[in-house]
């Protein structure tokens, strides 16, 4: 059983008048998860991951990993976090992207790049053991893992920190057309688990910038504290980063400039990059006729971390916690009576079997959590679940108590929505509520 008295969860109360530095706290979801135990600032730009939040981690890590390899097909390693220098001065880029580069040098004076994505580490790997056969293709390899970059203003806490977790996925082809099928395919996963997820979301054209190629789309969850501004054609109706716009504000689609804007958090990006790496790294395919050719590649990346931060910016109110169902660590928390009350011995049996019913309900085996602070009241004990967000509470309570019908409380906090059921229309809502959108 889930007790929440055993979760590391050190919460961290900013009194109302109290002095906080701006830089210190500079978005809604940075406060709220520092307020609620969910991380706490390492240093500059770097942050714990606590207990709680380690939850919805691995849960993001399991929807993109369901999505990679049951819709992409593709497989996951684990590539080095060190990458040579000379990888990225062949690439090409590490004069243009130095300035975000960590870098270490080893005892023998070799320069290594902490990476903040991997195209010259996975062209490595390729070229090292060039040219493959045609029938290979297409291959696809991605990873789950740490990523630096030295920003020079860290600031909206996970959204834009030194250290981050992302889902790099690597993909080659043996020819434009392929890789042009491959990003389709991609593009198409990632619209089904953004679905999933369900924060409201946009896709525009990019900018590819230091990555390269030709064709960049992104993934934006349109909020205020967003830094990208988003560009949408009244005209033609296709939307682009601000940065891709010809003659200074004209959509390329159709020469208008009848734009609305609005701002975006980025979580998700793709990128064609065609031979950009593969040509200066060597990653080679034989073809039917036996002949070498230079494999043509595509990029795509999902921000872990930022994704769960974003979710939280734009979902939660200014004082409680809103999580996707999808992410949120626990999805049921129960709160039984408290000890020495009234309705402790009548209604505190009633928790074991709520408890044990309900892991039965379809992908809710460990996703129930019971607020054990017994010492508490009740009323203490649904205010902290309400800003924590956990989107079902149940109170076993005063009505739990009544020997002729015994009745919970129900607090869906999806829908922001109270109800008082019976033991079974418990069960038949929660399963509505968790089971509706999957």
């Amino acid at each position: 059983m889930h007790k929440l008295s055993k979760i590391f969860q050190p919460s961290l109360i900013i009194p109302k008048n109290a002095s906080v530095k701006k830089q210190d706290v500079t978005s809604k979801s940075q406060r709220l998860m520092l307020e609620q135990g969910l991380i706490r600032q390492a240093g500059n730009g770097t942050f714990y991951i606590l207990p709680l939040l380690q939850r919805a981690v691995e849960k993001t890590i399991a929807l993109v990993d369901l999505y990679m390899q049951q819709h992409v097909k593709a497989e996951k390693l684990s590539l080095p976090m060190l990458t040579s220098a000379e990888l990225w001065r062949q690439s090409g880029r590490l004069d243009s992207a130095e300035a975000e580069l960590m870098k270490t040098t080893d005892r023998h004076g070799k320069m290594q790049i902490l990476g903040p994505t991997h195209e010259e580490s996975i062209t490595a790997l390729l070229a090292a053991i060039s040219p493959v056969s045609y029938r290979q293709f297409p291959l696809r390899l991605y990873q789950i893992s740490t990523k630096f970059r030295d920003e020079m203003k860290p600031r909206f806490g996970l959204m834009r920190a030194k250290e981050f977790l992302m889902k790099d996925l690597y993909t080659f082809d043996i020819g434009p057309e392929e890789a042009r099928q491959t990003y389709e395919t991609v593009n198409d996963a990632y619209r089904q688990l953004l679905d999933a997820v369900g924060v409201p979301y946009v896709k525009v054209s990019a900018d590819t910038g230091l990555m390269g190629g030709t064709t960049s789309h992104e993934y934006h969850f349109p909020s205020e504290v967003g830094e990208d501004q988003l560009m949408h054609c009244r005209e033609c109706g296709k939307s682009c980063n601000q940065e891709v716009l010809a003659n200074g504000m004209d959509c390329k689609q159709c020469n208008n400039a009848n734009f609305s804007k609005q701002t975006g958090i980025e979580v998700a990006h793709t990128f064609i990059l065609e031979d950009k790496y593969s040509k200066a790294l060597g990653a080679k395919f034989l073809d039917q006729k036996g002949k070498p050719g230079i494999l043509q590649m595509g990029c795509y990346g999902i921000g872990v971390t930022r994704l769960i931060a974003a979710s939280i910016e734009v979902l939660s109110s200014e004082m409680d916690i809103r999580w996707p169902l999808a992410l949120a660590p626990f999805r049921v928390c129960l709160i039984p009576p408290k000890k020495g009350s009234k309705e402790e011995s009548q209604a505190g049996p009633w928790l074991d079997k709520l408890y044990f019913e309900i892991r039965k309900l379809k992908g809710l085996d460990s996703d129930v959590v019971v607020d054990d602070r017994i010492s508490m009241t009740i009323g203490k004990r649904l205010m902290d679940a309400k800003k924590i967000g956990y989107p079902i509470v149940i109170v076993i309570g005063a009505k739990a108590a009544c020997e002729s019908n015994e009745l919970f409380e129900v607090y869906n906090q999806l829908q922001e929505k109270e109800s008082v059921l019976g033991f079974t229309e418990t069960l038949l809502e929660i399963d509505r509520i968790c089971n509706s959108r999957t």
